[in-house]
C-alpha cells in the first residue's frame, strides 16, 4: 500500500470531526490542499441507488453557476456544414468522418463529445473506444442534440455530467480551489440540488449515503448530509 507523503498527513490530520458544515468543509478544503498548482474541487456521493435498474441508473448535467475553472476540450460530431460554426463555439475538432478516422487511429485528446441526433448512425465504428472512455455522446448528458453550439458554450462555461457507477458513486468537480469561498459554496449547492432532485422513485431505504469533498491529492472531508441538503433545498 502506498504510504502518503507528510504534507498530506498533515493535511488529514487537520479534519477531525466526523461531519462538517458546507461552509466548515470548503473551508478546510482550502487548508487541506497540498499542491502548488490551482487544484481543482471535487465533490463525492454515495447513493443508495441500484444501478443494475433502468430508472436507478443516474445521469444528468448540471450548469454549473461559476463554472469549474477548466478549460473543457469538447470535439462535435456534426455535419461539415456545421463545423466552423462548432468550432467557433469553442469545439476542438468538428465534423464526422474525419474525427472517426483521428479516434480510430488513437486519438481522444478531449473531455467530452457532442453530437447532433443525425450523425449519431455514423458513431458505431468508434463507439466501443468512446464508450470505454465515458466518452459516448448520449441524450440523458445532453450531448445529443440538434442545437450543438448551444451545448457547446455551456460546457465551456461549465456544464458538467452527473453519472453514478456501479457501486452508485457518483463523483465531479465543482471549481478550483482559487475560486472564492462563496462561488465554491454556490456551485457545490446547485450539484446537491441537483442529486436530490433526481432522486427515483424506486429507491427505497437512505438516498445519500454519503458526502465528501476533496482538492486534488488531498485528503477527503466528510460533509454533514443532512444540513447540506436542507440547505440545498
Amino acid at each position: 500500500m502506498a504510504l502518503h507523503g507528510k504534507k498530506y498527513n498533515e493535511a488529514k490530520a487537520l479534519i477531525e470531526k466526523e461531519a462538517y458544515s458546507l461552509d466548515e468543509a470548503i473551508s478546510l478544503l482550502k487548508k487541506t490542499s497540498t499542491v502548488k498548482f490551482d487544484a481543482t474541487c471535487e465533490v463525492h456521493f454515495n447513493l443508495g441507488v441500484d444501478p443494475k435498474q433502468a430508472d436507478q441508473n443516474l445521469r444528468t448535467s448540471v450548469n454549473l453557476p461559476n463554472g469549474t475553472g477548466k478549460d473543457v476540450r469538447v470535439v462535435a460530431f456534426v455535419d461539415d456544414s456545421e463545423a466552423k460554426a462548432a468550432k467557433d463555439a469553442g469545439a476542438v475538432e468538428a465534423g464526422t468522418e474525419n474525427l472517426i478516422e483521428k479516434i480510430e487511429k488513437g486519438w481522444t485528446d478531449f473531455d467530452v463529445a457532442v453530437a447532433s441526433p443525425d450523425q449519431m448512425k455514423s458513431l458505431g465504428k468508434v463507439a466501443k473506444t468512446l464508450g470505454q472512455k465515458g466518452l459516448m455522446p448520449n441524450p440523458k448528458s445532453g450531448t445529443v442534440t440538434p442545437d450543438v453550439v448551444k451545448v457547446i458554450g455551456e460546457l465551456k462555461k461549465g456544464k458538467v455530467e452527473l453519472r453514478v457507477d456501479k457501486e452508485g458513486n457518483l463523483h465531479t468537480i465543482f471549481g478550483k480551489i482559487s475560486f472564492d469561498t462563496d462561488k465554491l459554496k454556490e456551485n457545490l449547492l446547485t450539484l446537491i440540488k441537483t442529486v436530490m432532485d433526481i432522486k427515483p422513485s424506486t429507491s427505497k431505504g437512505t438516498y445519500v449515503r454519503s458526502l465528501t469533498l476533496a482538492t486534488t491529492m488531498g485528503p477527503a472531508v466528510p460533509v454533514d448530509i443532512s444540513a447540506a441538503t436542507t440547505e440545498a433545498k
